[in-house]
């Protein structure tokens, strides 16, 4: 009996664990994670996989004799991959070739400059003519060289009085196709740091707006001296956690410092487009402002809401954010609708443990686990893929193709409000308005249902105008002409009657 119990707790164990591993393998071998979405109740609803594992990059994958050590951001331009390798004083050089990943360079010198060596370089940059720039954080600058790793300036703390901070600590970067260079540094909350190609400082764009609660607000107010004011913590702009550029020069920041209650409401707004001017142009034309997971569970491990570490900008202004919190990766169209989301935290392949930086190579997603010291390739599913084909087919003004790929998306995911709304928008572009009201109305989409309907009444209108008018005509004239015959009536009548009467 004592053996049969064995069995039984063994075998019940292993049930319980069942779908912990179904979580992770596919049928085909690859590892996967758990894909999901909401619906229009803000229920979270299962889909297919978008991505699924394809390698994952070790330090012994590159053959490094002295393997990665905190790894803080990936940068890639075309087939190279950089990895800012800031525990080891330098920045890992890989060129993708097929299916292989090659070590082709470590960079930790640059050659001509004051220090030569970098120290805890934190994150780079590639333009297209190979020209690099790293935030060399522990040397207080952003330092640029040439293809050839020859040094040709640098980018130090500005002698400017709106800056106001003791070091400078630059730790992440972007930079524009006029070579303007904008930085984040850590403490400092004054927004991007903007420099000019010849290193000359333009000052900050994009502050954080300061936010509050109200009864922070009232409780402030009722201090009277500067001392108890100046023990309570300052209203201040809060600091963005990264920051990427698009290939129209928009910049994408990411904020993970924000109240709660906030996200509901976009006034923590975690993402945002930056134009020139510092501005937030990001559309948000869904049911949810881009915020990640919409719930999640208090006094646990996963604790509170997603907290976006970094963010890439794939073609078709498609965006995708990745979210220490949970490991998780949030992909969301340029109208600010939820795609797709996926990832977890753990130890095993295509899970994080330290979610640190996100880039993308074609449509394929690098991820970068800091405390794992890896790199996880993600490649698009023939499902994710068709979500990439129908966005950019009706981009391209496709519309008959663009509605026939969202119909090969709803075969496989019946549930997917966006192949509805991406089939209505597509039938719109095509005129075909009553048939687009019927896929909006399907996708609770009350907002383009009743553009659509509009539109629809608009033709209806133009289109029977010469009823209407005859209709029209007939109820304006008619009532004229019988008045006028029982006037006539009416005259003959009293002719007579007076004619009668003599």
């Amino acid at each position: 009996m004592k053996s049969l119990a064995r069995v039984l707790t063994v075998f019940l164990a292993f049930v319980m664990l069942l779908p912990s591993f179904a979580a992770f393998a596919s049928e085909d071998g690859n590892f996967t994670t758990y894909t999901y979405n909401y619906d229009y109740w803000q229920d979270e609803i299962e889909m297919p996989d978008a991505y699924r594992v394809e390698q994952v990059i070790y330090s012994s994958t590159l053959g490094l004799e002295t393997p990665m050590n905190k790894p803080e951001s990936l940068y890639i331009r075309d087939s190279f991959i950089y990895v800012a390798d800031t525990g080891n004083n330098r920045v890992l050089e890989i060129e993708r070739q097929g299916k292989e990943f090659v070590l082709t360079r470590i960079i930790d010198t640059i050659y001509g400059a004051m220090p030569s060596n970098l120290v805890a370089p934190s994150d780079m940059f590639v333009d297209e003519n190979g020209t690099i720039y790293i935030c060399d954080t522990g040397n207080q600058r952003i330092v640029k060289a040439d293809k050839d790793l020859n040094f040709l300036m640098s980018f130090t703390k500005p002698q400017d009085t709106t800056f106001d901070q003791g070091d400078f600590l630059p730790s992440r970067l972007v930079v524009d196709v006029s070579g303007r260079v904008y930085t984040l540094a850590t403490n400092v909350n004054k927004g991007l740091i903007k420099y000019e190609a010849d290193g000359s400082f333009a000052g900050f764009i994009g502050a954080n707006p300061v936010t509050y609660t109200m009864a922070e607000y009232i409780w402030k107010t009722f201090f009277t001296s500067k001392a108890q004011r100046a023990q309570q913590v300052a209203f201040v702009p809060t600091e963005y956690s990264n920051i990427a550029i698009d290939d129209e020069g928009f910049i994408y920041a990411t904020n993970a410092v924000f109240s709660e209650y906030d996200l509901i409401w976009d006034n923590a707004k975690p993402i945002r487009r930056l134009n020139s001017i510092g501005n937030d142009i990001l559309v948000k034309n869904g049911w949810l402002p881009p915020i990640g997971d919409i719930y999640w569970e208090e006094q646990s491990i996963e604790y509170g809401p997603s907290k976006f570490r970094d963010i890439t900008v794939l073609e078709n202004d498609i965006y995708v954010a990745f979210d220490r919190t949970r490991g998780r990766m949030f992909g969301y169209d340029s109208q600010g609708i939820l795609l797709w989301a996926f990832g977890t935290k753990g130890n095993v392949e295509g899970t994080f443990t330290g979610a640190a930086s996100i880039e993308h190579m074609g449509r394929d997603l690098y991820c970068l686990d800091e405390l794992g010291c890896t790199i996880t390739v993600f490649k698009p599913t023939d499902y994710g893929n068709l979500i990439f084909e129908a966005t950019d087919q009706y981009l391209k003004g496709d519309y008959d193709e663009s509605a026939d790929t969202w119909r090969k998306v709803l075969k496989l995911n019946a549930n997917y409000n966006l192949a509805f709304i991406g089939i209505g928008r597509a039938l719109m572009r095509q005129e075909e308005f009553e048939e687009a009201m019927e896929y909006f109305k399907m996708a609770y989409d009350q907002e383009n249902y009743g553009r659509a309907y509009r539109y629809y009444r608009k033709e209806k209108i133009e289109g029977n105008i010469g009823w209407i008018v005859a209709v029209l005509a007939v109820l304006l004239i008619v009532p004229l002409i019988i008045r006028r015959i029982r006037n006539m009536k009416w005259e003959v009548q009293e002719y007579e009657r007076k004619k009668a009467g003599r």
